[in-house]
């Protein structure tokens, strides 16, 4: 028999803020934290000069040079915000962390820059002076999941998904799937990025980055006939899943159900996505979560504010989804923060569910007349007692995911 999976914690590094309190003012405002990235400048053939970078974080004092000697900054920023997810959940000193019973499913597209940068120069220069016994550890792409294990000593599953946009995303349903099984009685689930040139570079090359570089705050535009590409972002989500008796039973504030998801593959571009398969994995959760579309109160879209993403993604989720379900994309908010944006998009649409409002997708003036019709939300926040909630993520390789959480009054 099936298990119940809640989630009982939530924490976050990202530009909008590292608490719900700061994230929540912010979309409330609705203003972007895009900005010229001065840094870039030294890139002259880099078209963008957009991000969305965390510019205030930094560990806290608690963090020993020991314990931090094999993190970059992507497996700073996991370890930290599941740090603040543990402690909001209560279990950040209990014991079970390290009795086997807790396991963690955790993304990034890339490891760390710099520590990739050191073994580079062996290759350009024939140079191992770089090269230290931490190399490797930092720059591997499981780092942060890796790290965030030995950091609060679980000795329980492991799942590393490196799968770009949807790394958080698979990482919360694969959580989900070993709780609801059995095989594990907590998880920390989500992604980590940090912010790189060489990212902005590989959108540059398709001509897929924004270039509005006079006008950070106009910028993305997703699912806007105006819109001329995506900007990036870093930071880091982690969610904490339990076991729903186990949650109940030593009395953790809940915060949420996970009740579906699919996942599934296109199978045919790597970078074209493919409408019929990001079609299909909304109903594989909807069918794992024994539910209709009628039951579906509100749609966290991916919204990359890229020509072939926004139009696959609303001819898919219109056929699936019909267009009377409100819809919005938080990347408006905070850029596309690669294997971290999904398990921050899952966290925040939560916390507008238990609010009763979700936040619109800004800049979104004229709709691309290519794009599937939906009821976006725009101008304003929407106040809306939502019962059940989708978030949906597709990523480069064709990976798709889709995930649905019900309310818990």
């Amino acid at each position: 028999m099936n298990k119940r999976v809640a989630i009982t914690g939530g924490g976050a590094i990202s530009s909008l803020g590292n608490n719900w309190q700061d994230i929540r003012a912010a979309l409330l405002a609705c203003k972007n934290k895009i900005r010229y990235m001065d840094e870039w400048d030294q890139y002259p053939e880099l078209q963008t000069r957009l991000a969305s970078p965390v510019d205030d974080f930094v560990l806290p004092e608690h963090y020993s040079l020991k314990k931090t000697r094999g993190m970059g900054r992507v497996a700073q920023l996991g370890v930290r915000a599941s740090e603040k997810a543990l402690e909001n959940a209560g279990l950040l000193k209990n014991d079970i962390l390290k009795s086997g019973e807790v396991g963690v499913a955790y993304g990034s597209a890339t490891g760390n820059s710099a520590a990739a940068m050191e073994f580079f120069n062996l290759l350009e220069n024939q140079s191992m002076r770089r090269i230290n016994g931490t190399t490797y550890l930092r720059m591997m792409s499981h780092s942060a999941a890796v790290n965030i294990s030995i950091y609060f000593g679980t000795t329980g599953r492991m799942y590393t998904t490196s799968s770009a946009c949807t790394a958080g995303s698979q990482a919360i349903g694969y959580a989900y799937e070993a709780i609801r099984s059995g095989q594990q009685k907590v998880m920390l689930a989500g992604g980590s990025e940090e912010l790189c040139p060489t990212q902005a570079a590989v959108f540059d090359t398709v001509y897929a980055t924004s270039t509005k570089n006079t006008t950070p705050e106009l910028s993305p535009r997703p699912y806007d006939k105006n819109r001329d590409g995506l900007v990036l972002g870093e930071g880091a989500c982690t969610l904490i899943l339990e076991e729903w008796d186990f949650a109940v039973k030593r009395g953790a504030n809940i915060l949420a159900e996970v009740v579906g998801y699919g996942t599934n593959t296109d199978g045919v571009h790597l970078v074209r996505p493919q409408k019929s398969t990001m079609a299909k994995v909304m109903s594989l959760a909807l069918n794992d979560a024994q539910l209709n579309v009628q039951d579906i109160d509100y749609i966290s879209g991916h919204g990359t504010a890229t020509v072939h993403g926004d139009i696959a993604e609303t001819q898919a989720t219109e056929q699936t989804m019909g267009a009377g379900i409100p819809f919005s994309a938080l990347k408006s908010y905070i850029g596309h923060s690669l294997g971290a944006c999904a398990s921050l998009e899952a966290w925040l649409s939560i916390e507008m569910m238990r609010e009763g409002w979700f936040a619109p997708t800004i800049n979104l003036e004229t709709i691309d007349e290519r794009c599937g019709t939906l009821n976006h939300i725009v101008g304003q926040p929407q106040e809306l007692k939502a019962s059940y909630i989708m978030s949906n993520n597709f990523a480069f390789g064709g990976v798709n995911t889709s995930l649905i959480f019900k309310r818990v009054d």
